[in-house]
Formats: C-alpha cells, structure tokens, sequence
C-alpha cells in the first residue's frame, strides 16, 4: 500500500479559506490544467473529511467524481447523501490499517486527516501543488506534532499557473548525518 497526498494549497500554505471555502482555488485555474487525470488513475481509495466532503457534495455531477475508487468520509453522520461514497466514523490510523496492502490511497483533504497520517509517519508521496495565491490566513496544509521527517523531492512541474512539487518517503539510511 502507497498513501498519498496529493493537493493544492496557497503561497502562505492554507488548503482553505477561514471559512473553509476553497473559491480561491477555481478563480486560478482547473484540473485540466494540472497532472490530476494521471495520477488518479493510479488510485484504489481516496479517504477525505467531512469538510472536504461538504465542499465537493454539492458539485454539479457529483456522483460522476471519483467513480473509479472506493471513496470514504471521516464524519459522524451514518449515511451520506451522495452515492458512491461511504461514511467512517473511527480513528484514520485504525482506518488505514485495514486497508488491503496492494492499494494506492489518495488523502484528498482535511488536515484533521493529514496531522494523524505525518504524526505516524505514514504518508509515501506528497505531491503539493502551490497556487498564486495569498489568503493571510486560513486552514494550514500541516498541522501535526513538532517532529522533522525527510522527503525526497522526485520532481517540479508547472501546470498553468500551479507549481508541482512531487515529494516521496526517504529510507531513514538517507537522512542527512548531523
């Protein structure tokens, strides 16, 4: 199993807006600008907060988003409104543990799921796209414990307006001697 992270956030790091709110994003550009379409291919599962969720249920075409995986919402609701996702209401540590070992997962959002997944040292690939944009303030990418972890960084790509920057897990024999 290989999780990923893969997503967008501002200059200053903030994924969204104080609010939540993730305009910012669409007034810069699209997925059709970005590598999107290739790397979910390679995906099995995407696992997201109930934020996220609330942000993308209300989409046109919705049920048409992530057809091709099993798709999962952290929150305390039982059922979802939306099909073809499931709702999960245990610890995502828990959660990923059980997932079959041969399967990509794809963190999409929340830094309530995020701070868990790097404070367990869990996470493959970060693969964090930068837009040009500063909001001041907001809800950050990183929130976990005080901790240093070491990535790689495979490769930098532009997608229109967006920097990609393709980070992946270093075997601690790599870490720099201090």
């Amino acid at each position: 199993m290989a999780i990923y992270f893969y997503g967008c956030v501002t200059m200053d790091g903030y994924l969204a807006d104080s609010q939540h709110r993730i305009d910012w994003l669409h007034q810069v550009g699209s997925v059709e600008d970005t590598g999107y379409d290739d790397f979910y291919k390679k995906m099995n599962v995407t696992i997201m907060g109930k934020r996220t969720f609330e942000e993308i249920q209300n989409l046109p075409d919705v049920e048409k988003f992530y057809q091709a995986t099993e798709n999962y919402v952290f929150t305390h609701e039982k059922e979802l409104k939306v099909k073809n996702y499931q709702a999960v209401e245990e610890n995502v540590l828990d959660f990923i543990s059980k997932i079959d070992k041969d399967k990509n997962v794809f963190v999409i959002g929340g830094n309530s799921l995020i701070a868990p997944l790097l404070d367990a040292d869990l996470f493959d690939h970060l693969i964090i796209q930068i837009a040009p944009v500063i909001l001041g303030k907001g809800i950050p990418l990183f929130t976990q414990s005080e901790f240093q972890r070491f990535y790689h960084l495979d490769q930098v790509r532009q997608f229109g307006q967006f920097a990609e920057l393709v980070f992946s897990r270093k075997a601690p024999l790599d870490l720099p001697i201090s």
